[in-house]
């Protein structure tokens, strides 16, 4: 299997004045293109890991032989992530609020969507370095907000991520610069949560499915 760069649903200047145009294009084509480049590359010696899911490889990484398994782990993990970190925007005031069963769920766990950014925000300024703050389904279908580092997955842990930002220094330092705090309260403004509730529904379906199984 070849991956490729997915094309963004939306242009590279959509996003402004929230994440500016140049940010966006430095971001996807450079940055994610580099790790769909790079994972390419290191699998094209291992014929085994052709067919096999990244979802499934980065669910357990024993599969991926030892000599590849860390540089897989950092080129699959930011494919992954990203490639649901683009889909989950859309250009200011179109991404709606959460509603439905989506809305039902965070406010069983976190008692409102207010709480449920306050504890997205806090993980994510609160990431040392380079990495990931969530949302995630854990394996009985319940709400979680987790951080990860790098480009590791919520998959890797057990979970199932429905919605990710992402905060290593690229995504924002252009306009931003160290001011990470600002970048996280723009960012809420592009969230499509649309994208977001159908993420939570096929999650769960997927989950319903393979009880009964």
């Amino acid at each position: 299997m070849i991956h490729q760069l997915p094309s963004l649903p939306y242009d590279y200047s959509a996003l402004e004045p929230h994440i500016d145009a140049q940010t966006m294009e430095i971001h996807h084509n450079r940055h994610h293109g580099g790790y769909v480049k790079k994972l390419n590359s290191i699998l094209e010696g291992y014929p085994e890991l052709a067919d096999v899911s990244l979802e499934r490889v980065l669910t357990d990484l024993r599969i991926v032989p030892e000599e590849i398994r860390q540089a897989v782990r950092n080129n699959a993990g930011g494919h992954l992530n990203h490639s649901l970190f683009w889909r989950v925007m859309c250009p200011p005031g179109a991404g709606g609020e959460p509603s439905g069963v989506l809305l039902e769920g965070i406010e069983s766990v976190f008692g409102s969507l207010a709480h449920l950014r306050e504890e997205v925000t806090s993980q994510a300024i609160n990431r040392f370095g380079s990495g990931w703050a969530w949302l995630s389904l854990d394996h009985n279908g319940r709400l979680e907000v987790i951080s990860t580092p790098n480009q590791d997955s919520p998959l890797m842990l057990g979970y199932v991520p429905i919605l990710g930002v992402d905060v290593w220094e690229h995504a924002y330092y252009l306009k931003y610069q160290n001011r990470r705090a600002d970048y996280l309260a723009a960012w809420w403004n592009l969230v499509d949560w649309r994208r977001v509730s159908e993420n939570y529904v096929w999650c769960m379906h997927s989950l319903a499915t393979s009880r009964q199984a």
